[in-house]
């Protein structure tokens, strides 16, 4: 008597990317650092919103009440010229995180496209793509940004174009690694076997599995964007006049920083905690979409 045995089925893409959504609110409810930065986040998010409701003046408008301290009419004081702090801070929240929401969505876009062709495809694809973002990559981040910025001149439009360029290859190398890794797995094989178009072994097992590293890049890269914003319209290349924003903000009261403190503390605090609220929902995105991390919750 001959017993039939069953084919054992092929086995299925880990559960990793399909469970990590369940688990990121219970992760943000129990892990308290990753709510501060959460709160952080929505704060900002509301403000930069918000803004033409919130600010209690034009943000470009000048009055004689030059470099102001907090109080009065001016709650977080005034400017050099007299422009109220709080309003150009409120509107400085909606240039820097549009800026920076525009740049990492287009960067993750391509990027993450880019990821995909190097490593599902690999051969040429990998050789021509790979190459290529290995040397942007090799420049500092902020070089790079100046050096496109400075060739093309100050300005909205090329500030983007400069920040796209500086975080494509991040997730490209993100992608691309992940990308490599599924592609040896046996669930990958199979369905080549089966017959499976490359395209639905991509949207269904590649990129499901990258949906972790690029919720945490994302998160990350955002913060960064932030500090590169600032730090090119600092130096007078990036938002120019009179549209508010905190790196021109900072770099217009450094000369009276002797007079007042307000003008510098008031933008170089929104960086800051800005900045630390976006890192801190990048660790609380990892943890929840990380099995390794998950026992950090409840720090």
């Amino acid at each position: 008597m001959v017993t039939e045995i069953a084919p054992v089925p092929a086995p299925g893409p880990p559960p990793v990317a399909r469970r990590g959504g369940r688990n990121l609110l219970r992760v943000i409810v129990r892990d308290r650092i990753g709510a501060v930065g959460v709160v952080i986040v929505v704060v900002m998010t509301l403000a930069a919103v918000f803004a033409p409701l919130l600010a209690p003046y034009d943000p470009t408008a000048m009055s004689a009440q030059r470099l102001a301290p907090p109080g009065g009419v001016f709650p977080l004081g005034a400017d050099e010229a007299g422009r109220d702090l709080l309003s150009r801070a409120l509107y400085g929240a909606r240039t820097s995180l549009t800026v920076s929401l525009i740049v990492v969505s287009c960067a993750g876009v391509i990027g993450v496209l880019l990821g995909l062709l190097a490593g599902y495809f690999r051969g040429v694809m990998d050789g021509v793509i790979t190459p290529v973002m290995d040397v942007l990559f090799s420049f500092p981040t902020l070089l790079l940004a100046l050096a496109v910025v400075a060739a093309r001149g100050p300005g909205t439009e090329n500030l983007v174009l400069a920040l796209v360029i500086v975080f494509v290859p991040s997730f490209a190398r993100i992608v691309r690694g992940t990308a490599l890794s599924v592609g040896k797995e046996p669930y990958v094989e199979s369905a080549h076997a089966v017959g499976l178009s490359n395209a639905r072994i991509i949207f269904k097992y590649v990129l499901p599995n990258s949906v972790a590293p690029i919720a945490v890049q994302f998160t990350t890269s955002l913060a960064y964007a932030i500090l590169i914003e600032a730090s090119l319209g600092y130096l007078g290349l990036g938002v120019q006049p009179p549209q508010p924003s905190w790196g021109s903000m900072l770099s217009s009261g450094k000369a009276f920083m002797e007079l007042s403190l307000w003008p510098s503390l008031v933008p170089g605090m929104c960086i800051m905690i800005t900045v630390l609220g976006f890192n801190l929902l990048g660790d609380t995105f990892r943890d929840a979409l990380d099995p390794r991390l998950r026992g950090r919750a409840g720090r």
